[in-house]
């Protein structure tokens, strides 16, 4: 029987492929699904029996794969009226995302424990962020450019890929990794028969019959996703470019001497044949919003470059958002941190109107959550930046503190950092690296942070 890492114990083995002789047909127990809910314990006996009559049949409830979708505006700056800058957000019943939590918990252990997962895709796993994958590809472009070499950084930008996954790849492509028995035909069931109703202020509309995709905002999804997507890997490799992936979010690197006058053909060559990948898979690559970021090397020279796939140009920009964070290509993040100061003005300017109407708790409540969590968003690959580049960062903090005290513009702030218990700016950055290369020294950093350490061993014998 294998446990997932909160030891409870929740699918036989049966249902993830294991050989005979590991056949355990363990339950779920009902103080398991505290863990993941507060539930009464009158109900806790009748909920661990719907669960685990469910993973023994393979079979969901119909009534647990009817969503309500609610359309969310991807970024508060587009266009409301056009519907393709919504993102459909299902919204589950909890007995189904409680069912889904205790197969999602085996599930992984099964994959992370026979190396099953694809080790450059950074999404829905544990101790991975978007921080830790943001520092992977700016750690390979800085080396590449220490080297004298030039870098190109291709975002690719996928349309509506959740909504796309087909069933059928998707299913056949569990079966490759191990995945049969009651386990699939559970998958199976889960995928199936599904249909949603979409939620638009006070009206609702009939339902429909949902034949592709995982749903949004459901528990299962994203890894199921992940596991769809993982054969994109070689397709990359094999054009001698590497990659990283945060869920759809798809980064190609490629480093080159200046000298290499193929640089385009290679690069189209490559998303050419991720295309025909994307194709076969029933997902669409939207070229207008892919980014090309080039980074000059070392003493080279700048140029332009431009990609032509499927009739569509891609040109190269002096910075792309990627991830949350823009990247220039000097990697100063001269540009992000203009973005976070802006922002964070912004969100000082709403705090400070309404502050006369707040207690101070209820001000560094807020102040914590709109404006030092966005100084403290990938703050790590500020490290090494003059002290001169973070200053606007700096003097955002300081003015947050003295609105969290309602003191006057020039109000020594030093103290008031103490009291808040805020380190400054520069001392966050340098503890999150801090603490960062203390997970990948006692291995539970990812490893591709963990394969940019290297410790420390004595040359001779001391006392």
């Amino acid at each position: 029987m294998l446990h997932c890492r909160d030891g409870a114990r929740f699918l036989p083995d049966v249902m993830l492929g294991i050989q005979a002789k590991e056949f355990n047909l363990g339950f779920i127990r009902p103080e398991n699904l505290s863990q993941f809910w507060t539930i009464s314990g009158d109900l806790l006996p009748y909920l661990t029996s719907l669960i685990n009559s469910s993973l023994t049949a393979g079979y969901v409830p119909s009534v647990f794969k009817r969503a309500r979708v609610a359309p969310l505006l991807k970024k508060p700056t587009l266009d409301p009226s056009d519907i393709n800058n919504y993102r459909p957000v299902s919204l589950l019943s909890f007995l189904s995302k409680t069912l889904e939590r205790a197969v999602l918990g085996q599930l992984s252990c099964y994959l992370s424990q026979n190396d099953l997962l694809d080790p450059n895709q950074s999404g829905f796993k544990t101790g991975h962020s978007t921080e830790t994958a943001l520092l992977c590809v700016t750690e390979a472009l800085r080396t590449a450019k220490a080297n004298s070499l030039s870098s190109a950084l291709i975002l690719l930008d996928l349309s509506a890929a959740f909504d796309t996954v087909n069933h059928q790849i998707l299913l056949s492509t569990l079966s490759e990794l191990g995945i049969s028995g009651a386990a699939h035909a559970w998958i199976a069931s889960y995928l199936t028969g599904r249909s949603f109703q979409v939620a638009w202020r006070e009206s609702v509309s009939a339902p429909r019959a949902l034949t592709t995709g995982v749903p949004q905002g459901s528990v299962l999804g994203p890894l199921l996703f992940s596991l769809y997507t993982k054969s994109l890997g070689s397709v990359i490799s094999s054009h001698g470019l590497s990659y990283h992936c945060y869920a759809d979010d798809t980064q190609l690197i490629f480093s080159f001497p200046p000298s290499d006058n193929q640089v385009a053909n290679r690069i189209s060559a490559c998303l050419a044949d991720i295309s025909v990948w994307m194709t076969a898979h029933h997902l669409k690559l939207n070229l207008g919003k892919t980014e090309l970021l080039l980074l000059p090397g070392k003493d080279c020279p700048f140029h332009d470059l431009t990609i032509t796939v499927d009739n569509s140009l891609v040109s190269s920009s002096q910075s792309a958002k990627n991830l949350g964070v823009t990247l220039d290509n000097t990697l100063l993040f001269s540009t992000n941190i203009k973005a976070v100061t802006r922002s964070c003005r912004f969100m000082l300017y709403n705090i400070r109107r309404v502050r006369p109407c707040l207690t101070q708790e209820a001000a560094q409540v807020l102040v914590q959550a709109l404006v030092i969590s966005r100084l403290d968003y990938c703050n790590s690959l500020l490290a090494g930046l003059p002290a001169c580049a973070i200053k606007p960062l700096q003097l955002i903090q300081n003015a947050a503190a003295r609105l969290v005290f309602n003191l006057p513009k020039f109000s020594q702030v030093t103290p008031l950092l103490r009291s808040l218990h805020w380190l400054p700016v520069e001392a966050r950055i340098r503890y999150k690296s801090m603490v960062l290369a203390y997970g990948a020294v006692r291995g539970t950093a990812p490893p591709y942070l963990q394969a940019l350490i290297r410790p420390y061993t004595q040359t001779r014998a001391l006392r």
